[in-house]
C-alpha cells in the first residue's frame, strides 16, 4: 500500500526565531510587553481572545522565508493557548489588530512593506508608535480597512484614537503610548502600576492587621483588667462578709452570756 504524503507544516520547519534582537532598544522593549501585558491581563477572563508580540507569524503556506513579528498582536475568536509560531493558513485568520513600535530603522519597513503586507492579510486595524518621537510628525499613526481592503488613516485627536476591535482608546500621553478603556473612563493599568497597587493594597492589609492586632491586645488587657478588678472585688466582698459573719458570732456570744448572766442572778 502507498504511503500517504505527508502534509506541509510536517515537512517543512517554521523557524522560531529570526536572529534578531526582539526591539529597537530598552524603550521600545518595556513598551512592547507592557502593552501585552495591558491587553492580556484586561481580556483575561475572555477565552477566545489571544494577545501576544514578538512572534514570528508566517503567512503563506511552504515558504518559512515569508515571515513577520509584529510586536503587539490581537486575536479575536482565538484561544489563549500559547504558540511557538503564527502559522496564518492554520489559524485560518490573521490578526485583527497589530501595534509597531516603530523607529528612524524600521519606519520605511513599517511604512511600507509591513502596511502593504497587513492590508493583504486582512488586518483590521494597524497602529504604528514611535516612543523616542524620532521621526514622524505625529508619534502615533493609525489605519484602518475599509471594504475594499485598503487602508484608510483614521485622524487622532490630541493624540489619541478609538479602536473598535479593542474597545479601547490609545493615547499618546507625550511620555508613552497607553490604553484608555472609555466605559471604565481610566486608563488600563500598566504591569508596574498593578504591582505598586497590589503592594500598597498589601501595605493596607498589613497595617489593618496590625491595628487589628493592637486592638485585640488592648481588649485583652481590659479584659484581664476587668478579670482582675472582679476578683479584687470578690475578694473585698468576702473580706466584708467575713468581717459581718465574724461579728454576727460575736454578737450572738455576747447576747448568750448576757443571758447566762441573768439566770445566774435569778
Amino acid at each position: 500500500m502507498r504511503a500517504k504524503l505527508p502534509k506541509l507544516e510536517e515537512t517543512i520547519y517554521y523557524p522560531e526565531s529570526d536572529g534578531k534582537p526582539m526591539a529597537e532598544t530598552e524603550t521600545h522593549l518595556e513598551l512592547m510587553l507592557d502593552l501585552i501585558h495591558t491587553l492580556r491581563m484586561f481580556f483575561l477572563t475572555d477565552p477566545l481572545v489571544h494577545v501576544g508580540g514578538n512572534l514570528l507569524m508566517y503567512y503563506i503556506e511552504g515558504n518559512p522565508r515569508k515571515s513577520v513579528a509584529p510586536d503587539v498582536f490581537f486575536v479575536r475568536g482565538m484561544d489563549k493557548a500559547k504558540r511557538d509560531t503564527y502559522l496564518v493558513w492554520k489559524e485560518g485568520r490573521a490578526p485583527d489588530v497589530i501595534m509597531e513600535l516603530t523607529s528612524k530603522s524600521t519606519w520605511r519597513e513599517d511604512l511600507q512593506k509591513k502596511w502593504r503586507l497587513y492590508a493583504q492579510l486582512g488586518v483590521k486595524e494597524y497602529y504604528l508608535y514611535d516612543p523616542l518621537r524620532e521621526y514622524p510628525d505625529e508619534p502615533l499613526t493609525a489605519y484602518k480597512l475599509d471594504e475594499e481592503g485598503e487602508y484608510q488613516t483614521v485622524t487622532t485627536r490630541e493624540g489619541r484614537v478609538r479602536s473598535e476591535a479593542l474597545g479601547l482608546e490609545l493615547v499618546d500621553t507625550g511620555e508613552t503610548l497607553r490604553l484608555y478603556d472609555p466605559a471604565g473612563q481610566q486608563f488600563l493599568p500598566t504591569a508596574r502600576e498593578e504591582a505598586d497597587r497590589r503592594q500598597r493594597a498589601e501595605e493596607a492589609r498589613q497595617r489593618a492587621e496590625e491595628a487589628r492586632q493592637r486592638a485585640e491586645e488592648a481588649r485583652q488587657r481590659a479584659e484581664a483588667e476587668r478579670q482582675a478588678e472582679a476578683e479584687t472585688r470578690r475578694h473585698v466582698e468576702a473580706q466584708l462578709q467575713g468581717e459581718i459573719e465574724a461579728r454576727q458570732r460575736a454578737e450572738a456570744e455576747a447576747e448568750r452570756l448576757r443571758r447566762e448572766l441573768g439566770r445566774s442572778k435569778g
